[in-house]
């Protein structure tokens, strides 16, 4: 709750950066009433300092200051206000005024992106450790595969254990082994299964 314009003591003073990142920028008045008052101000210099990089904003200065200097210069006596006799001193003020709030609006605004800047390399070097540790992860993977797969028979060993085994068999003289044969009953306790 907000009594005269001060925080309570239960009221956070700023939403997590990874919170403010994650959404969208929204510019109604409630989101601005929620933030701290130096984060507000720190909008409004950005977007000033946004507006006043913009051709549109120098394109209306020239306009206004060319506009100034004729109706000062061409327009009827009595109505004009700054005296073209004096340097259009008043004009002279009022962009020397526009040019000393420019520039500190400016620099608050590379300070804030510099921060930004800061957080954003941060989290740009934290995920390229995780993708060099996942990279080296997987590196140890595949060469353990490998080694396995060596130790696994390849097809031309098998191919000559099957061709031995089939000679062995075409060598045998005794037939197939049926129910019958001694060879295919299990040995009881005590007899002997050797072939006589």
């Amino acid at each position: 709750m907000r009594l005269f314009g001060r925080r309570t003591e239960n009221q956070s003073l700023a939403t997590p950066l990874g919170a403010r990142a994650a959404s969208p920028r929204s510019e109604s008045r409630a989101d601005a009433r929620a933030l701290p008052r130096n984060e507000q101000f720190g909008r409004w210099t950005e977007r000033i300092a946004r507006g006043m990089g913009t051709p549109i904003f120098l394109l209306a200065l020239t306009l206004m200051c060319v506009a100034w200097i004729l109706w000062n210069t061409l327009g009827p006596t009595g109505w004009r206000f700054d005296s073209a006799a004096l340097g259009f001193t008043a004009l002279t003020l009022i962009l020397s005024l526009q040019a000393s709030y420019a520039a500190p609006m400016i620099l608050l605004a590379q300070n804030r992106q510099d921060d930004r800047d800061r957080v954003q390399i941060e989290q740009d070097r934290q995920r390229a450790e995780r993708n060099l540790a996942d990279t080296e992860f997987l590196a140890r993977e595949v060469v353990a595969l490998r080694l396995a797969l060596k130790d696994l028979p390849d097809r031309e060993f098998l191919r000559q254990e099957l061709r031995s085994l089939l000679a062995e068999l075409a060598e045998d003289p005794d037939p197939a082994p049926s129910p019958t044969h001694p060879k295919a009953r299990p040995a009881a306790e005590g007899t002997d299964v050797s072939p006589h």
